[in-house]
């Protein structure tokens, strides 16, 4: 039987819807446990940003001891804070005391939040795949389908840093909370029932040209979220540079935050390392172009925004690489970049004619 005669299972199909909602419950409770991570941890003592710009040091009840042991009895020292320097050099500035969970009940709500997100990621997973076996074929031929994929790779990635012992537990609630929307989104207006796809698309190729395109566009997105608050971040230091005092809620939010300068970092080598996978995305769509429709590049809407995109994201990297582009303005790059990524999906898809309007939405 030919993969076109395949009929979609029924009961898989809607095995696959009700895992997506499920996750989505499950996501909103990782999110209420997020908002009560930042309302107790945004108790913890504060002011070590300031007081690294202004000089005054970080007093020694915030700063963690080690203790020496020796026949005389134990002598605790202060342990040296660990600083780091911003994209321009021009101050050095510690972490936020709650970048890492903030008072022992905000790091409990943290560890209960993270929970609730593995869980609700093995549940949206789970739909995904429920989708897949429906229909015997890639779960990304239509935009409800590449959205469900996409909120679970970028929920992945988040997961594997936290594996990896990075420290991004700070983005776990503009995480949640955009995955929430794209979900709601998908499920909402692009819903699309299980069924077969157009000739056009049963390749190989649909496994690798849109796996690596879903792939980018998580992780861009990481990038990206790492970038806007890097700018609120850095816009907080430069006020208490200038010897302004912040309100007490921008305060507790930007307290809880990596440096301007970790951020920075973060963005940078996350953009970084992904861009060759985006530069092969491209390749492949042309290859795949070549034997669907027997031309390599044919200035579709899709093609054109995708190579834009490429062009922004190659811009922000050889911006990032000259002294005078690094910080703020290389950050704006960076977003536009990332805008381009999202215009490619949702304008050109829905607003624009092209030959990729076959997969709907």
């Amino acid at each position: 039987m030919s993969s076109l005669a395949v009929v979609a299972d029924a009961d898989l199909a809607q095995a696959s819807n009700y895992l997506v909602y499920s996750s989505m419950a499950v996501y909103t409770l990782a999110f209420l446990a997020h908002i009560a991570e930042w309302i107790f941890g945004s108790r913890s003592k504060v002011g070590r940003t300031a007081a690294a710009l202004t000089g005054a040091g970080v007093r020694a009840a915030d700063a963690p001891a080690v203790q020496v042991r020796g026949k005389g009895g134990t002598a605790v020292l202060d342990k040296p804070k660990v600083v780091t320097r911003s994209a321009s050099g021009a101050r050095d500035v510690p972490d936020g005391p709650g970048a890492a969970g903030g008072t022992v009940q905000g790091d409990l709500y943290g560890r209960i939040a993270v929970s609730l997100t593995a869980l609700a990621f093995l549940i949206e997973a789970a739909g995904v795949i429920a989708r897949a076996t429906s229909v015997r074929r890639a779960p990304w031929g239509n935009m409800y389908e590449f959205s469900l994929t996409f909120s679970t790779v970028a929920v992945g990635a988040y997961l594997t840093l936290l594996v990896l012992k990075k420290n991004v537990r700070w983005m776990g609630l503009i995480l949640v909370t955009t995955v929430l929307l794209d979900l709601g989104i998908a499920t909402t207006w692009l819903y699309t029932a299980s069924d077969q796809l157009v000739p056009a698309l049963h390749s190989y190729w649909l496994w690798i040209h849109v796996s690596t395109a879903i792939i980018c566009g998580a992780v861009f997105y990481i990038g990206a979220t790492g970038t806007v608050l890097y700018l609120f971040r850095d816009g907080y230091e430069s006020r208490l540079a200038r010897g302004e005092q912040p309100g007490r809620f921008a305060t507790s939010v930007m307290e809880r935050l990596p440096a301007a300068a970790t951020l920075d970092k973060f963005s940078y080598r996350i953009n970084a390392a992904f861009f060759p996978l985006w530069t092969f995305t491209i390749i492949a769509g042309a290859i795949w172009a070549g034997d669907a429709w027997g031309r390599y590049w044919g200035w579709d809407p899709k093609e054109v925004w995708s190579f834009v995109t490429w062009v922004a994201y190659a811009c922000y990297l050889h911006a990032r690489a000259t002294a005078g582009w690094k910080g703020r303005k290389a950050a704006y790059l960076a977003l536009f970049a990332f805008a381009c990524w999202i215009w490619n999906y949702y304008g050109v898809n829905i607003l624009l004619n092209g030959k990729h309007s076959y997969a709907g939405v």
